[in-house]
Order: structure tokens, then sequence, then C-alpha cells
């Protein structure tokens, strides 16, 4: 007999293990299954992109955010992470995978980018020390068990910087075309996250209640030719820390 269980990462540990496929955890029991996901970089992959979320070109376009000391949650292979740095940003990237890691740092080599890109688990070191003028979420989030949203809202308290902005992407709540729509306890009754959580802008709203809202909108649909990405699955946020 073993009692494990002393301090809130214990328990937290505790619940990852209700979600047995490696695709339902964001945290280092899921290596493997992403690093497999981005071993064929010729996948039909939407976000496999060479170009940033529209959004995000979009709040330095309009001026909501200024360059400045960013980091890059779940960089994957680091579209959005060498856009800022082309905008004047010190970026550092992280990811779990370091097929991720490996591709980005080719990216940053062909483009002459400067990106500091960290390989590991964001909850167990791997985010340097802040603060942070900009954190980007594109697609970290929803693939994280609502537990989870503990780590990630203590690791945004640490890193961020007072005044400092939070842009998220994460699937939008259209029908069943993107993330589950399921209620949390449903999550944990099915043992599985089911390919990733739906967020609407009132979860958003309730979840980032500590933060100013400054804009949350669905995703622009881009064309093919376009030079940021978008699609209409997803939603898109920018928080600001007072």
């Amino acid at each position: 007999m073993r009692r494990g269980v002393r301090t809130v990462e214990d328990a937290l540990r505790l619940l990852d293990g209700l979600f047995p496929t490696e695709n339902d955890r964001w945290t280092s029991d899921g290596a493997d299954w992403w690093n497999r996901f981005y071993t064929d970089r010729s996948r039909p992959i939407p976000f496999f992109v060479p170009k940033p979320d529209e959004n995000l070109a979009s709040y330095l376009d309009r001026g909501l955010i200024e360059p400045g000391r960013a980091l890059d949650l779940g960089c994957g292979p680091g579209r959005n992470a060498l856009y800022l740095a082309s905008r004047g940003f010190r970026v550092d990237a992280v990811d779990l995978a370091p097929n991720a890691i490996e591709w980005a740092r080719d990216r940053a080599r062909e483009s002459g980018a400067e990106v500091a890109f960290h390989c590991g688990d964001a909850f167990a070191g791997a985010v340097p020390d802040g603060p942070y003028d900009l954190i980007v979420d594109s697609g970290c989030l929803h693939h994280l068990a609502p537990h989870r949203r503990i780590s990630y809202l203590a690791l945004i308290d640490r890193v961020l910087a007072p005044g400092g902005h939070l842009a998220l992407t994460c699937f939008a709540p259209v029908g069943g075309q993107s993330g589950t729509e399921l209620p949390d306890e449903a999550l944990y009754r099915d043992r599985s996250l089911h390919g990733g959580l739906a967020y609407g802008e009132d979860d958003l709203r309730y979840l980032f209640s500590d933060l100013t809202e400054r804009e949350i909108r669905p995703m622009h649909e881009q064309p093919e030719d376009a030079p940021t990405f978008g699609a209409p699955f997803l939603l898109t946020a920018l928080f600001r820390r007072p």
C-alpha cells in the first residue's frame, strides 16, 4: 500500500492517469504521441503551414500589442515564434515533442530568425523564468485535461508580466466540427479528451477572469495564398494582465 498524494501536483498527476491514451495528455507522458505526430512534415495538417495565425498578425498591425519578450507555448514547428521574431520580439518557444522542436529549429535556420527553442513539459520546468510581455498559445489549452487548467493558470500567473498579454487560439464550439463540447465531468467518466476540448466565449471569460478582455472572436478563415493562417473552427482571444 502506498499513500503518495501530499501536494497539489501529486493530485494532478494522479488525475492525469485517468486519461490513459497518450494523445489525451499534454504532459511528458504524451511526448511520444506528439513526437510521432510531427514525424512526417508533408502531412496535410492545417497548422503545419509556415505562416502565423491571422489574429496574432492583426494584434500587431492594429497596435494592440508591442514588441517585447514573448513566449510561444506549445510552439509546434515554430510558425508563430518565427513570425514574432521577425516583428522584433525576443522569443522563447516551448514544445513537448523533440520532432517539433527540430523542425522549428530547421525553419529558424532557413529564415535566419533568432528564437530560443526549449523541448520539454511546460509544467515541469521547460519554460524559462519570465516575465513575458506576450504569451502565445495556439493549440495548447484545448489539449489539456480540465484539472491541468490549474497548472496552466499558475504558469500564466508566474511568467506573464504586469501589463502583458495572452494571445490564445483554441477549438470553438461549432457543432462537433472541432473539439468536443462535452462537459468536464463527462470527460472523466469517458476517461478521454476526445481529441481536444471546445471553448466558448463565456468559458474563456470565466477561465481568465483575473485578466482584462481585449478581444474575443472567431478566427477569420484565410485563403491558401494568404500570408496568414486562419480556420473557422477556431476561437481567438486576447487578454491583458492588469
